[in-house]
């Protein structure tokens, strides 16, 4: 069954197309990424604006009828912190659905929790026992725990690394003194959080999901994507603050030419390695398994588990995912 997961983010749009079955691991058969910046286009009163509506829009037509060409028989469409915090999502909404076909479902961030942290058990197994799982989007940080399939505590929070570029860090580069005070406040915002989360026990194994997480990684010295997804990669504390030291001297420009640093994100790398930096302090952290599968994987996993066998669904309130591929115009 070859399925599309179209994931609608802050920053990018996303569709990767796999081939899956039941009892097995979801199989990768292409990806295909554009830069949105719909965080970017907010008017002063939190409504996407009419041309970030417009490109959101012609994005999903373009990425939908990609789907339907790589013989997908379902599309799961997804939308995370930018539209679900949009004044104007459920206008938005509607337009994408009435122009495309496609039915962008929502998520809140708890669910975007929960599945993340179902990939990242599936991917270490029961073995790795009791999991904590920290994933850094554009818009909110998620955080897990627990030692099953479904967390004992699922939290997200509005510490995404686009939102604190935004409202943070306006300079380029930011400036020593303005990293410092992000440093401070972060560590006040994420006291009781990282106290509920811990609450429910001290992991076995700590885990970084999300593409920052990646970045951040490789440029402390994991090994690059092309030596495969299976490889151990870790991140530390201590080579993420020497990062940090780095890349917050550099302009964005510049960090776009590091070894993994798309330009598209180069701009919010230094709030994502301290919203890293910060939750790993918190948490009392000092390493990280970085687990390739993320957000989108945990929905296809839990897919499988609960209606591979059965009709398409139609994306129904209670779906939190998609329709058929089929209902996709151009």
């Amino acid at each position: 069954m070859r399925l599309g997961v179209l994931d609608v983010g802050s920053n990018t749009v996303h569709l990767l197309v796999v081939d899956a079955h039941r009892g097995g691991h979801p199989m990768p058969m292409s990806s295909t990424k554009s830069a949105l910046r719909l965080s970017e286009s907010m008017d002063d009163d939190g409504r996407i604006t009419s041309a970030g509506a417009a490109r959101l829009t012609a994005t999903v037509a373009e990425f939908a009828s990609i789907a339907k060409t790589s013989g997908c028989v379902e599309l799961m469409a997804f939308a995370t912190s930018a539209v679900r915090e949009a004044t104007n999502s459920d206008e938005v909404l509607s337009r994408v659905r009435r122009e495309t076909g496609v039915n962008l479902q929502v998520l809140t961030g708890v669910d975007e929790a929960r599945h993340t942290f179902l990939a990242v058990r599936r991917w270490y197994g029961w073995s790795a026992g009791r999991m904590l799982n920290l994933d850094i989007g554009g818009g909110s940080l998620e955080m897990s725990n627990g030692a099953d399939e479904v967390p004992d505590v699922a939290l997200s929070l509005q510490l995404g690394a686009g939102r604190l570029t935004r409202d943070w860090l306006r300079h380029d580069p930011p400036g020593k003194r303005r990293v410092a005070v992000l440093r401070d406040w972060l560590d006040a915002e994420l006291v009781l959080p990282s106290k509920q989360l811990l609450e429910v026990g001290r992991p076995d194994l700590a885990v970084g999901t999300s593409k920052t997480f990646r970045s951040l990684a490789r440029l402390t010295g994991a090994a690059p994507s092309v030596a495969g997804p299976r490889v151990r990669r870790t991140l530390t504390s201590s080579g993420l603050r020497q990062l940090i030291a780095f890349i917050s001297r550099m302009t964005a420009a510049d960090r776009a030419e590091l070894e993994g640093v798309s330009s598209d994100r180069s701009q919010q790398l230094v709030a994502g390695a301290l919203v890293a930096e910060a939750s790993m302090r918190a948490l009392s952290l000092d390493t990280l398994e970085i687990c390739p599968w993320a957000l989108r994987e945990g929905l296809i996993l839990r897919k499988l588990d609960t209606d591979l066998d059965s009709e398409p669904i139609t994306g129904g309130p209670d779906s939190g995912l998609s329709g058929p591929i089929e209902t996709v115009s151009r």
